[in-house]
Formats: C-alpha cells, structure tokens, sequence
C-alpha cells in the first residue's frame, strides 16, 4: 500500500488544553446556534465609491434600516431610510437603489415561491422627499425601475406590467400570461433552478425598450406534490416539471417599444435555451447568450434594437459542456471581458465590441473561481482564484494585457472580497480552518490592509471549552489522481487503537467539500463523532470541481461511475491504515452525495458497511432537463447511462446498514426518488431503515427538524458501526 501523503494540516489552538477539561458539542447547541460565526449584513457600495450601505435590523425597536457607512473610518454616517419613519411600512426586508441612488426600493411582505423567486408588496422610496409609494396592492414579483426613475416594469400572475410614477397609472404589457401554461418576464421552475435567475426582462440604457423571454409551457408535463399541512384534507401543489428527455418550455425572445407599446419577436438562429440576456452600454445593442439542447455550443449574439436584426459575438464549443456564468462584462467601448475553460482551465479573456478576441488575459493550471470586476481608470481586473491551492481562495489583479499581476490578499484559506464602487477600497472575508471569518478593508491598489472591522475572536474563546479535534489535510493517491482529502480524529486519538470510519461526500460535477475553510453546521457533527470514537474523512474524487476542465468533466455521460469508483477506492485504501477497521466503514450523502451514498452501499458493498442517504436522486431520469443532461444528454440517448448507475435497478446488492430520508415537500428532488427505492428494496427483501419529513422541501429543516433529522442519524451511525 502507497502510503497517504499528507501536504500539510492545522491544529484547532482548543486542542492544547488537556482532554479531561474538554466538553463535547451536543446535537442542540449545534442546531441551536450556539457556534454561529458573526458576518456583515450584505453591503452595497455607494457610487461615491467612500461609503457603503448596510440593511439593519433593530430588534428591540422592531423597525429596519438602511445606514450610510465610511469606508475610510467605517463609521456610520447616516441614515438612507428607516421604517420607524415610515407610514403603513412597519418594515422591510430587503431594499435595491436606483442607477442614480435617488431612489429605493423596498420590499415588504415577501414570500418564497421556489429557491430564489418571491412575492411580495414594493414600495419605492424617494430620498431627497422622504415619500413613498406603493407600485401595487398585489404581490409582484421583481419590480425594476426604468433609467430615468419614471417607470417601474414588474411581473404580475405571469404577465408583465408598467407603473408610470407620475401618472400613478398602470399599464398591462403582455396579456397571454397563465399558470402553467405561458410565463412572461420571469423564468420557470428549471431555468431558475440551474440557470440561477428569475428576472428575465430588462430596461435598456435611456429606458426606451425592454428586452424579455416568453416561456411556452403548455406541453411541458406537470408534477404535483401533496401538502398535508393541518387541515382535514391535503392541498396539492402542481407545477411544470421538465424531467430529463422530456419537453422543455419553448422559450423566446420578445422587445417591447415603451413608447409605442408594441413588441416585436427577435429570430434568433439557435435558442433551445436563452439562459442570459444583458444590455450593453450602446442603448441600441442586447447581448443574448444561447445553448442548444446538449449545452455544449453556447453562443453569444448581439441584437440591434432598431431593427431587430442579430449578429455573433462569439461561439464557445466543448466536448462536455459550457458553463454559464455572470461574468460577461461591457466596458465603455462594448469590448467586453468574458471567461472561458477554453485552454483546460477558467480564465478571463478580452474581445474587442465585435468580438474579436484581444487576449487572454489569466493563465496557468489553476482556476479562476470568481469575477470582481474591471477598473477602467487603473486598466486593472480582479478576480479571485486557486492560484494558491486548489483548497484555497485568493484575491489578485493585472492588467488587460495579462502584466502586473498582484496578490492582494496574504492569507491562505478563503478570501472573499466585496469592492466599492470605484475599486478604491475592499472589505475581504476571510477564513481557514484555525479562524473564523474576519473582515477587515484594504486597498484595492496595493491590497495593502487598512483597519479590522470584525472578528469572530468570541467564538474561538467560547470552542476552548469543547473538545475540537483537528481537521487534518492531505491527498490521496486513488486511480492515477491524487485527490484532496482531509480527516477528523477522535481528540485522543491513540495510533494503537482501531477506529471505525465515517466518510461524506456530495461529489456533484464542479463542486467541492474539501476546502481549507471554517467550520460550517456539519463540521461540528464531524466533532461531535469524533468525540464518539469515529476518524471522519472527506475525499473529492473525480468530477469536483477547481483542478481543471479535464478532472470535472470525466464523469461525462456517466453519473455516478467515476465518482463511486473513487469513494470505493478511498475507503479501501484508508482501511489499510493500522488504524482504522476495515469492517466498520460507513458513508453518507445529501442530494447529489445521497445519490453517491446509495450507490457505495450497493456496489461497494464488500466495502461499507453503512450508508446515510438524505434527500438522494435514485435515478437522473427522475431530475430536471438543464442539470441532468448537460452531464448525461436525455435518457433516450444515453440509456445505459441512466440504468447502470440507478441504483433502484440493484437492489439485490444491499448488504449492509441502510438510512433513507427525504421530505415529501422537496420540489427539487422529487419524494418520488426515495418511493421507487424503497419499493425496489421491499421487493428485494431487503432490510432498511427510513424516515419521511411531511411538507419539507430540499432542505429539510424548520422547527426542530434539523435536530431530529441529526439526531436519528447519530443515533443510526452509534447502532451501526
């Protein structure tokens, strides 16, 4: 056996204490909030770019805010509005300035459709006045106002509206809207979900248009989910669900002529999915990216809006698939700045307003994993990147020409940075696994640190009372890669003894959970085991995500193969260890790693002995059209895809000790998923355990079921292994 090269660790400071003096975390401090890190309100970088605004909550006082901060001094300068102040708006939850800051709007009210679409009462804010007023009596969804603060465009019961401020009047725009048939101006359950947005129009630069999609989702099959809530009889909530192989929405795409009213259908050549639409500064020119089906050609058009009339900006093909992101950024000319894993790794390039490539400005075998933006006065862009370890997150920037790059963050871990509005300062969020978030201000020049603003030093006194054992990082060579891992030992680890061991995972396509960051919620359950006489570990095998295109894109066609391959091998060769025993080996997963979980148990069954599986896809012909065949391609054309890694069709497998949980309110990964292998595994005469959570969605939580779920599954991990 190759010995486990270990890169490197960090040793938690409570562990210098003596064992004896230590207390272990418990299930309710954990899932009660007794270990939540201190953060900042979201802030927004006034265009002043010396201040900043924060939303505030006075509890006590029952009233909301949004405060002027000073970057230089950090302190609070003033105040842009206060409910307090306020007639009929007790408080808002959340608030969005105008292109010139004039105006606010805030928003009251709000309820969630789906996980990122809401509903609720708007009102706008006039600061200099100090008067409100209220756009509707409905509930609207993405109210947005026109450049010239005169309009607002908002989207009511699948139609979109106009509000015309000074006449208080408003107008329908669009009048074939229906529920679960024709959507207009917002996007449908599958492109918010995978494509990540809901507002799907937009004014362009002098008000004049807005440009929208139309979704067609007549022939798109329905999916219903009984609620049982607490009346006598359950409710049901259908909706369009496009799952994989299945129709789409036919989506299209629309401008509408303000002044005239009238709206006109841009052709655009190819456009199975329309997944970013974003106006350039020219007020005549729509950039509208496409994918076709595959989502392995993806297209950037340019759309005259005089004459409708559409041309290509560029063209990005890849054997898998491309990645749609936000980074597409129009300077002043309408050259613009876009990323691409063209040369095997995501980096920045530069075009020219036709599209030209003018250069690449980031290389190197590692990733860009996040775009800040261009300052055009310094000709600097700033990213974020791997380039300090593929567990790690820093900050840089350079020049358009690809010269004078410059680290502007010192510490390893996770670097995260919010720049002001004129790239003079940013406040960086920082973590590894030794600290807390800390923010402090910098220099966006020089990255050079100006003052602390808040550290979560409290907390780290607070842990110096618990047993915490130290995560430990290293790598590990597992079919011909070597793949980061890292481990939990019991605090009193003894080299002699044999420990049983508890591996998670989520392994999904991109993704990563081995990172050098700071205790989330789970993290403290690792502890809390570990406490119990469990090593955890961690290994992201093949098809994570942060070491290149080549190392995620394997898996394609094949979800579930490689990956599983990898969890088999790594249990295996971690049981070789003096110290681990090799018969009590357990796994478990959420979601895409409840997916993973199921499968290790079947086919790695001479090898776990255990397996959790919460919330798992037991088959990708049960998921969504734009997540699962941007991997698999449809079921029809892939059969042998789908079925040889399903794992309801092996149930026979099943040998060891088995948890199945899922909450009949997920709309993501349907209930249906957990009914199919159960009944594949009663039908095997197989034994297993399983737990349903009525009316939860996803996430599994509200009240106290996040401390029942975590306590059934310590309860099963103790009974088991």
């Amino acid at each position: 056996m190759k010995k486990l090269g270990f890169i490197f660790f960090f040793i938690l400071s409570a562990t210098n204490l003596t064992f004896a003096q230590k207390k272990a975390v418990t299930l309710e401090e954990i899932w009660g909030g007794a270990f939540r890190t201190e953060g900042l309100d979201e802030i927004r970088s006034l265009k002043n770019g010396t201040q900043y605004t924060v939303l505030n909550f006075d509890r006590a006082a029952k009233t909301t805010s949004v405060d002027i901060y000073d970057y230089a001094s950090l302190a609070k300068v003033g105040t842009i509005v206060n409910s307090a102040n306020l007639e009929n708006i007790p408080y808002f939850t959340s608030y969005e300035f105008t292109a010139d800051e004039s105006k606010v709007l805030l928003a009251t009210e709000v309820e969630s459709i789906f996980r990122r679409s809401s509903l609720g009462i708007y009102y706008i804010y006039d600061v200099k006045t100090g008067k409100t007023i209220k756009i509707s009596e409905d509930k609207i969804q993405e109210p947005t106002l026109s450049p010239d603060n005169s309009k607002v465009a908002y989207v009511f019961d699948n139609n979109i509206y106009i509000y015309d401020i000074s006449k208080n009047s408003t107008a329908m725009v669009t009048k074939d809207g229906v529920k679960n048939k024709i959507i207009n101006g917002v996007t449908d359950w599958v492109y918010e979900e995978e494509f990540a947005f809901v507002r799907a129009f937009d004014w362009n630069a002098d008000g004049s248009k807005i440009a929208f999609l139309r979704f067609d989702e007549t022939n798109v099959p329905e999916f219903s989910m009984d609620v049982y809530g607490a009346e006598l009889y359950q409710t049901q909530q259908v909706f369009k669900y496009p799952k994989a192989g299945e129709n789409n929405a036919i989506v299209s795409l629309h401008m509408l002529d303000v002044k005239s009213s009238e709206i006109s259908k841009i052709a655009l050549p190819s456009s199975y999915y329309i997944p970013r639409i974003k106006w350039m500064n020219n007020a005549n020119l729509l950039s509208v990216q496409t994918l076709n089906r595959h989502q392995d050609n993806l297209t950037l058009y340019a759309v005259n809006a005089k004459n409708n009339k559409v041309s290509v900006l560029l063209e990005e093909k890849d054997k898998a698939y491309v990645d749609v992101t936000d980074n597409l950024t129009f300077l002043a000319d309408d050259s613009f700045i876009w990323t691409s894993e063209k040369d095997g790794f995501n980096h920045i390039y530069l075009y020219n307003e036709n599209g030209k490539l003018m250069n690449q400005i980031t290389k190197g075998s590692w990733e860009v994993t996040n775009y800040y933006g261009y300052d055009q006065e310094e000709d600097r862009v700033y990213y974020q990147s791997t380039e300090d370890g593929s567990i790690n997150r820093s900050v840089y920037s350079i020049d358009s020409s690809g010269k004078d790059k410059r680290r502007l963050t010192t510490k390893n871990g996770q670097n995260n940075a919010d720049f002001s509005a004129d790239f003079t300062y940013f406040i960086n969020n920082f973590s590894n696994v030794n600290t807390p978030s800390e923010y402090s201000l910098h220099e966006a020049l020089t990255g050079k640190r100006v003052k602390e603003i808040l550290d979560n030093k409290a907390l780290l006194s607070k842990l110096d009372a618990y047993e915490i054992s130290p995560k430990e990082f290293s790598s590990i060579a597992i079919n011909g890669n070597e793949l980061n891992m890292w481990m939990i030992k019991p605090a009193d680890f003894d080299a002699s003894k044999k420990y049983p061991l508890f591996m998670f995972q989520y392994s999904g396509p991109g993704s990563q959970s081995v990172s050098n960051s700071w205790m989330a919620s789970n993290d403290y359950w690792y502890q809390l085991l570990a406490s119990e006489g469990y090593i955890v570990v961690c290994v992201d095998g093949r098809g994570t995500g942060f070491k290149g295109r080549d190392f995620k894109k394997i898996t394609q066609k094949e979800l579930g193969k490689y990956e599983v391959e990898d969890q088999i091998a790594a249990a295996k060769k971690l049981s070789d260890l003096p110290y681990i025993d090799a018969e009590r080996t357990g796994i478990w997963g959420w979601s895409y790693g409840g997916f993973m979980s199921t499968n290790c148990i079947l086919k790695g069954n001479d090898t776990f002995e255990m397996a959790i599986a919460v919330a798992p896809v037991t088959s990708w012909a049960f998921y969504d059209t734009i997540y699962t065949e941007r991997y698999m391609q449809t079921p029809q054309e892939n059969p042998s895809g789908y079925d040889d890694n399903s794992p309801f069709n092996y149930p026979e497998l099943l040998k060891g000790d088995y948890l199945l949980v899922h909450g009949t309110g997920d709309d993501n990964v349907h209930v249906q998923n957990t009914m199919r292998m159960v009944e594949a595994l009663v039908q095997a005469n197989k034994p297993f355990d399983w737990a349903i959570y009525p009316d939860k969605n996803h996430g599994i939580y509200g009240g106290n079921t996040r401390l029942h779920l975590y306590t059934k599954m310590t309860n099963f991990i103790k009974e088991n292994l």
